[in-house]
């Protein structure tokens, strides 16, 4: 017999963190009580629209028709906005569930440590556009402190982000170009990226190209190699900093079989070198020695994925849905919402794959 649909709200209730509700009223999000009675009520309607992928207009609609409220779709945009920080609130604690508290380490205390990134958005229907969402996140408390709107010809780059001293931006390879780290170091930041080998050439001095394969098949698993080298920019070299970690042989096999089949769609070769650099994990950042070691270089980088794969979830299962371009403070909001319902759809996968026989979370447990 198919499981009424109430019931499934009251399961992924269960997931929520505890004291979710006053939170509701502490932040804002509930105010007066006239249109939409409870914050169980409020975060039903909204995760129509940010799980949904629903437009304001068709979620007033569906929440009329679940006796939810009757609200017009203006008065939920207002809802939205006004709820932003409680969804960052949700957000930063159902994260603290999943994988315990992570606060920011003493060797970090005077950076602002802001993940970047971008997605391709594609509005639904069959005049859809599409845009290119940017944005930051900082990575000790989950919060979105720039996005930015473009259509596709906007690549991803640092130079879409404002910076100041004391930020330490990390991106992916993508970002990983002289004109985006030039731009970071500039504005008196500080970057940390996965190297893109043919973006620029890495020198040991100003005579010798540094032969990155040669030094890399000297490590062993679980060795972390820590090279200060140079890039050249305007005839000029500048320093940077070079870390690497060797992969196990089974994530190295399956990062050669994805590059294979990523040239392969692009009708391009794939040169043994390119190949073979594969097997490793190859960051590139300006924070010293004197700063930070290097295996704390690495374990800052894989930090990086606790928001990546959560908005990974979004781009590939959940869709992106309608995002409002216009309003800044409603963008802001939708991003924490969507922040919300990807730690949401891990903590119900987590859930299942360590099987409780009862298929839900209790609070208070041992």
């Amino acid at each position: 017999m198919e499981m009424d649909f109430d019931e499934n709200w009251k399961l992924l209730l269960q997931f929520l963190p505890e004291g979710w509700e006053q939170q509701a009223q502490e932040l804002g999000a509930i105010v007066r009580r006239r249109k939409i009675l409870s914050a169980e009520r409020l975060l039903r309607i909204l995760l129509i629209h940010l799980a949904d992928g629903c437009s304001m207009r068709e979620t007033v609609v569906r929440a009329r028709e679940a006796d939810l409220a009757d609200i017009s779709d203006v008065a939920l945009f207002k809802r939205l906005k006004a709820s932003s920080e409680w969804l960052r609130w949700l957000s930063v604690n159902l994260a603290d569930q999943l994988h315990g508290p992570v606060h920011q380490p003493r060797w970090l205390q005077e950076f602002t440590v802001r993940l970047v990134d971008a997605s391709v958005i594609t509005e639904p229907g069959s005049t859809g556009s599409d845009w290119r969402l940017h944005y930051s996140i900082e990575l000790f408390g989950l919060s979105c402190d720039h996005f930015q709107i473009t259509d596709q010809t906007v690549g991803e780059s640092f130079r879409n982000f404002p910076v100041k001293q004391g930020d330490l931006l990390i991106g992916d390879r993508g970002y990983g170009s002289i004109a985006g780290i030039n731009y970071v170091l500039d504005h008196e930041g500080d970057f940390l990226v996965r190297l893109r080998s043919k973006a620029f050439t890495l020198m040991a001095n100003d005579r010798d190209e540094f032969q990155l394969l040669e030094q890399f098949r000297t490590l062993d698993y679980g060795e972390v190699g820590d090279f200060e080298l140079f890039y050249t920019s305007n005839n000029h070299l500048k320093p940077i900093r070079v870390c690497v970690l060797k992969k196990a042989p089974d994530a190295a096999e399956r990062s050669k079989k994805a590059a294979v089949q990523g040239q392969i769609k692009k009708q391009r070769p794939l040169n043994e070198e390119t190949l073979e650099l594969q097997e490793y994990v190859v960051v590139a950042t300006s924070l010293t020695r004197d700063q930070v070691a290097a295996g704390d270089v690495m374990a800052l980088y894989r930090l990086r994925w606790q928001v990546e794969l959560a908005f990974k979830r979004l781009k590939s299962i959940l869709g992106l849905g309608h995002l409002p371009k216009t309003d800044p403070v409603s963008a802001q909001a939708w991003l924490h919402g969507k922040m919300l319902v990807a730690l949401l759809a891990a903590a119900i996968v987590d859930e299942g794959r360590r099987f409780s026989p009862w298929g839900y979370p209790l609070h208070g447990s041992v």
